[in-house]
């Protein structure tokens, strides 16, 4: 039996999360209710962080004088194909860039190999204070595989 964790995996390109499709995923249809696929892909953002050994609510309160927080700014969405219940689902991410105010991030969701969604993920990094910030360089560098 090969066991998965339950955080997904860094890869040589970013991050791998595998998550099934439960009833609670769908619609009457038995098809993933699009909102979903947010919910996916904000698990596997997620889940990307904590393996980089960033803990959110840490930078938040003590990364600094000004704390440092990631919000959402911007998602461009295709959607492929439709996933279903009991699909097991891929989630990978991979970082575009990192630096200055701002991260870009390209997520997929597959089902074994078919692409379902493609997204662009625009991350504004901003302060307490919800102020645009710079991202710190060493953070910037582990997000792009380089610390």
């Amino acid at each position: 039996m090969t066991l998965i964790a339950l955080s997904g995996e860094l890869t040589d390109h970013g991050h791998r999360l595998v998550q099934r499709v439960y009833y609670e995923d769908t619609d009457f249809s038995g098809v993933v209710y699009h909102a979903r696929y947010l919910h996916f892909m904000e698990r596997a953002r997620t889940d990307y962080l904590r393996l980089l050994g960033v803990e959110q609510a840490t930078l938040a309160i003590e990364g600094d004088a000004e704390g440092l927080v990631f919000v959402v700014h911007r998602m461009e969405i295709d959607f492929k194909a439709p996933a279903r219940m009991d699909d097991i689902l891929t989630i990978t991410t991979t970082t575009e860039k990192a630096g200055g105010a701002k991260m870009v991030l390209g997520q997929e969701i597959r089902r074994e190999g078919t692409l379902l969604i493609a997204a662009k993920v625009i991350i504004a990094v901003i302060n307490g204070q919800g102020r645009p910030r710079r991202l710190p360089e060493a953070l910037g560098k582990k997000f792009l595989g380089q610390g």
